[in-house]
């Protein structure tokens, strides 16, 4: 099995590539796409995983996939999946990894933007996908100036905190946040991200799951 700290977190060239996302992004004007994002997403989608008791081998490829999601941003930032997926093959060659963990990862990869018709088409897919578009809040938000958000900039600074959850015996997956309605309303949410609570009602269906969204201990899908 894969040293993830060490073959993954500990390869120069890797932390490079996600810096220079985050770097290029932010020319754009885009959130933050740092490895803080990366570690958060590799841990979700672990933890996705680990509670739906999936063996080692899944947890471990749902480690990787989750932390190298994003690095075809190095390329563009639209169809940066598919960009990221033929990116990072030789890589992963590197690894030793049989040649079905690979497909698995780059399935996962390539298949998590909702603006490229994001589909789970695996496990490890589904659980990216999850994990992936939990991770809102105000830290993501690089703007200084309020004045100058945009709607989705509004939004994220408006998330105080999210809890990804799973409940095995219910088969449940619950996403909960904490919005500073000053900043923006439970609409204001909606408005930017149904698109992507979609996409994780999908996955949660593709993992036999249901999807719960919790916004300020009040239930809203």
């Amino acid at each position: 099995m894969v040293n993830f700290q060490t073959a993954v977190c500990g390869d120069s060239s890797i932390n490079i590539y996600l810096k220079k996302c985050h770097d290029f992004l932010g020319e754009m004007g885009a959130l933050e796409h740092s490895q803080r994002h990366a570690e958060i997403v590799s841990q979700r989608t672990t933890d996705i995983l680990k509670g739906l008791e999936f063996d080692d081998y899944t947890c471990s490829l749902g480690k990787i996939a989750g932390y190298l999601h994003d690095i075809g941003n190095i390329v563009n930032r639209y169809e940066h999946g598919r960009a990221g997926s033929f990116l990072i093959l030789p890589f992963l060659k590197k690894l030793n990894l049989d040649e079905v963990g690979i497909s698995v990862i780059l399935g996962a990869i390539g298949n998590h933007e909702e603006n490229s018709g994001g589909h789970s088409v695996n496990a490890v897919s589904a659980a990216v996908l999850i994990a992936d578009k939990s991770d809102v809040n105000r830290e993501r938000v690089r703007k200084a100036d309020i004045s100058t958000f945009k709607p989705r900039d509004r939004v994220n600074y408006a998330v105080e905190e999210t809890l990804l959850t799973v409940d095995k015996n219910k088969k449940l997956i619950t996403l909960s946040i904490l919005i500073d309605q000053d900043i923006s309303s439970v609409m204001g949410y909606f408005e930017i991200f149904i698109t992507k609570m979609v996409l994780c009602r999908r996955a949660a269906d593709y993992l036999k799951c249901s999807f719960e969204l919790i916004i300020n201990d009040t239930k809203v899908l």
